[in-house]
């Protein structure tokens, strides 16, 4: 019993025992129950299963309050709904290799869960590292900070960029260096065909394994944002990996959901550059203002108005720019 006691990046081992076991208990219970045979995800399935693990994401907080108390509950909130809100960003692009690759809906939540298991390891180490470099070097969360900062004001001002995956590197690389097939075999990411000029049975990757590991790339790009804006929120190692999987495990599921009206949230990219821009800017305004830290419940209202802002305004101008897109189209008087 005394090793569960142990300490592992600042906390017992027992709450990482239990965090990684409720995980995997989730992850089981979704592909060997929810969908154990593949079929298309309708937007009610999708919004019921979001609202599981939304619900599930706000119990944990309970337990962060039991445990740790009221300032790192306030931390983990706010790192739970910015880790969701960037991660928006992220759906769009799902969206892109789900059309380029044709995958149809029925496999599309296969290629999220496996998904999702790469997301848990490379997470996992990517704040393991931060969190060691972070304690032994403190004035690397300026360097965050100024990386966010940046990044937000980047996004504000940049132009909408067409994203066309037949020129794109690791694409062309992937069907060079491997064999792989142009239709789909099922749910199947690896199958065993001939090979076309000698014959022999050789294994060929899927449009589904490819979808997967575009998936992937671009999950490990996005962490680059979310990862350092998390800890520019908390340093704690067990707050910022517990908030980003609880997110992630739920933006998945909503997906199905959001995909169909990708649409209206266009114009939300604004509020992630001004919400970037704060989370960045935190650390220097409470060295002026003398504090330790930004008030980690002021930290959480203001994160809750930009975003709130945020959807309000993109739900109002796309609303506005059908409306004049129809009053255009439709015939003169």
């Amino acid at each position: 019993m005394e090793i569960l006691l142990l300490l592992v990046m600042g906390k017992p081992l027992w709450m990482w025992l239990l965090f990684i076991a409720l995980v995997i208990a989730l992850l089981a219970f979704d592909l060997g129950v929810l969908h154990k045979d593949d079929h298309e995800i309708g937007v009610a399935e999708s919004l019921r299963m979001s609202a599981m693990y939304i619900v599930l994401g706000l119990t944990f907080a309970g337990f962060i309050y039991w445990q740790m108390g009221t300032e790192a509950t306030a931390q983990y909130l706010t790192a739970f709904v910015v880790e969701k809100t960037l991660a928006m960003d992220n759906i769009f692009v799902i969206a892109l290799i789900f059309g380029f690759f044709a995958i149809p809906r029925e496999y599309q939540h296969r290629v999220l869960f496996w998904g999702i298991l790469g997301v848990i390891v490379l997470r996992g180490i990517m704040i393991g590292l931060g969190a060691t470099i972070v304690a032994n070097y403190h004035w690397v969360l300026y360097i965050f900070a100024l990386f966010l900062v940046f990044t937000g004001i980047k996004m504000l001002f940049a132009k909408e960029e067409s994203h066309d995956l037949h020129d794109n590197r690791l694409v062309q690389f992937m069907r060079r260096r491997f064999h792989v097939t142009d239709e789909l075999h099922g749910q199947k990411f690896i199958v065993r065909l001939p090979e076309p000029k000698t014959g022999k049975i050789v294994r060929h990757a899927t449009p589904l394994l490819l979808a997967l590991v575009m998936i992937e790339i671009a999950d490990l790009v996005f962490a680059v944002d979310s990862v350092p804006a998390v800890f520019t929120i908390t340093t704690d190692p067990y707050i910022v990996y517990t908030s980003n999987i609880f997110a992630i495990l739920g933006l998945r599921a909503l997906y199905f959901a959001l995909a169909a009206i990708l649409h209206r949230f266009s114009y939300l990219k604004y509020a992630l550059s001004v919400l970037l821009v704060f989370i960045g800017s935190k650390i220097f305004i409470a060295d002026a203002m003398g504090w330790e830290k930004f008030p980690p419940t002021w930290s959480l209202g203001i994160t809750f108005a930009i975003l709130g802002a945020g959807v309000v305004f993109s739900l109002w101008k796309t609303n506005s720019d059908k409306k004049n897109h129809m009053s255009a189209s439709a015939p003169g008087e």
